[in-house]
């Protein structure tokens, strides 16, 4: 699976999709209020800031030949309160893009939060985690400022053009022509290395990404880290990530910095040439020394504009990569959803069937092939087998966390392809081989699958579990606070703790997959007596290595050869003397 690699690269060939600024459309139009009101600033400000040069024409050419002193003060006050108003108008405008940027970012990640909670496990296991996560983060902070303040920026820029345009005019046609000179020179410059611009943030994309999701693995991972004196080695890949990353960003602001620096160049030679053709030509009819200093100001002010469209256009062409990951995490499917007339799952009594099922992970790969068995409610039944035979993936489908390749599973009857999954998983208790503990108290932790309950009914599925003692030991008991994946915990507390979790769902059917793997002899003889009043009436499904804890199980399946090789109690598979005795044989003997 490349996709789970840190260090591959993603495709860079999709050509640019106007679509996705169409979607994005979608964000901008929740926010239409404020930005057209910012917008209106936005103009009315750089309208009242276009009257300065024709302020100082005025002063030039009239006021001062005409040594009016109060005139010249009148004036004077007049361009500074243009200032002042203009700077106060854009400071307005400045807050409320704030605003409307950080609201942009809210319902984007938002969107993209709640589409990942309902994006199937196949989703996770072909991605590494830091290539989700810069999504949601980066990426999202980094199209806001396009999607807001770039939008309305590009809008009045081009205004902007317009009304200096139309100044410049009333001024002076013929100089007026000559600022316009080095458009089709920047035109030009900007179709040459449009494309090459787009790959090379892409590309920086790319990198970013793999260096995020090196970081997020290398810091989850730290404990076996330091255990193999892995330190040295992992700066290494690390250096060369980073290296990756810098050398793509420096090319990508190369192609950056040219846009600028072409506009920078062409306003010099522009406002050279309205100085030396106005001073060649100069006129006192037509063109006065105050005309040559106000075409220069509008020189300079209209290719100003042309900059900010470029920068505008940068970020554009920065944005336009993020928006094409951020839109393929929203695009991605969800193939493990309620179907079209999918129906509340009724109140499961524990009947299970497996029909004929074939299931693959990856295509043409087959982990269960033409699997059927049928158990009956409130029976336990064993999956042992060798790693990899497929026990988990059997109790992961009877939750439906995959669809399956063919056949179905039935519940009381009804498959379970057939009903919403939360009516399906809400009647379900799982506790998988991983026992994650959320950051929060021990409390939040044990309540996490049901709200509503108490903190006695908390503490009593704690004690049934053998949780209650040692989570008393801590200081603030139940209101202890615990990190993320429970660091301040042992292994066998992290398994008692998602045991109570599970067990106080109160379900119907239960899975429980290597749930006393990490609990030492004792303890996990103290939860036998618990399970075993727990097990009475439901349907369980159990997955252990170790096969004493099974032994009293209805029912042991020996999982192997993409289906079921046997079935039946403990004494009737140590009879017939076979794979399970084998195994069970072997155990007994490293004991």
């Amino acid at each position: 699976m490349a996709r789970n690699k840190f260090d591959i690269d993603e495709n860079l060939e999709s050509p640019f999709d106007i679509r996705h600024f169409r979607r994005a459309l979608v964000y901008i139009k929740r926010q239409k209020k404020p930005m057209i009101v910012a917008f209106l600033l936005s103009a009315l400000s750089a309208a009242i800031g276009l009257t300065a040069p024709l302020i100082m024409r005025h002063v030039i050419d009239v006021t001062i030949p005409e040594k009016d002193v109060l005139s010249l003060v009148g004036w004077s006050a007049l361009l500074l309160i243009t200032i002042v108003v203009s700077v106060i108008l854009a400071t307005f405008r400045s807050r409320i893009m704030t605003r409307v940027g950080q609201d942009i970012i809210f319902d984007i990640r938002s969107d993209l939060f709640k589409h990942l909670q309902e994006l199937p496990f196949k989703y996770y296991d072909d991605r590494p985690q830091g290539k989700i996560l810069i999504r949601v983060v980066n990426y999202v902070n980094s199209v806001s400022d396009v999607l807001s303040n770039g939008i309305i920026n590009f809008i009045l820029e081009i205004v902007n053009l317009i009304f200096i345009a139309a100044f410049m005019f009333a001024v002076n046609v013929k100089l007026s022509f000559v600022t316009l000179a080095g458009l089709p020179v920047f035109l030009a410059i900007m179709l040459l290395i449009k494309n090459r611009q787009r790959r090379a943030w892409q590309s920086v994309s790319n990198k970013g990404s793999n260096l995020n999701a090196y970081l997020q693995e290398s810091i989850s991972g730290i404990g076996v880290t330091q255990i193999f004196s892995r330190e040295q080695r992992n700066e290494g890949i690390f250096t060369r990530l980073a290296t990756n990353f810098r050398t793509e960003w420096m090319r990508a602001l190369r192609y950056n910095a040219l846009i600028p620096f072409t506009v920078d160049n062409l306003a010099t030679i522009v406002l050279s040439m309205i100085y030396l053709i106005g001073l060649l030509t100069l006129e006192p009819a037509d063109v006065t020394f105050g005309v040559i200093l106000a075409m220069g100001s509008y020189a300079w002010l209209f290719w100003q504009p042309i900059l900010n469209l470029s920068n505008l256009y940068n970020s554009f062409i920065n944005g336009v990569a993020y928006l094409e990951r951020i839109f393929e995490t929203l695009d991605e499917p969800v193939t493990v959803s309620d179907a079209p007339e999918a129906k509340p799952m009724p109140s499961i009594k524990g009947n299970v069937a497996f029909d004929d099922v074939t299931f693959a992970y990856d295509p043409g790969i087959n982990i269960l092939e033409n699997l059927s068995f049928e158990v009956k409610a409130g029976e336990s039944i064993a999956l042992v087998g060798p790693t990899g035979a497929g026990k988990t993936t059997v109790v992961n489908l009877i939750s439906r966390f995959y669809n399956l390749t063919g056949g179905r599973i039935l519940i009381d009857g009804h498959d379970i392809s057939q009903v919403t999954l939360n009516s399906l998983r809400s009647q379900m208790g799982i506790m998988l081989q991983d026992s994650f503990i959320f950051s929060g108290t021990i409390l939040d932790n044990i309540r996490y699958g049901r709200l509503d309950a108490t903190e006695e009914e908390v503490i009593a599925a704690a004690k049934t579990v053998c949780a209650d003692e040692f989570i008393r030991e801590f200081e603030q008991g139940y209101l202890t606070e615990v990190n993320e994946r429970g660091s301040k915990l042992s292994q066998g507390q992290r398994q008692l703790i998602s045991f109570a979790r599970t067990l106080l769902a109160d379900p119907r059917v239960l899975i429980l997959d290597e749930a006393t793997s990490s609990i030492d002899a004792k303890t996990e003889r103290l939860l036998q007596q618990g399970l075993n009043e727990l097990l009475k009436g439901r349907t369980s499904f159990i997955i252990a290595h170790r096969l004493s804890t099974v032994k009293n199980c209805d029912r042991i399946m020996y999982v192997s050869d993409k289906g079921i090789a046997e079935s039946g109690s403990h004494d009737e598979l140590i009879a017939r003397r076979g794979l399970y005795y084998r195994l069970y044989t072997a155990q007994k003997m490293e004991a």
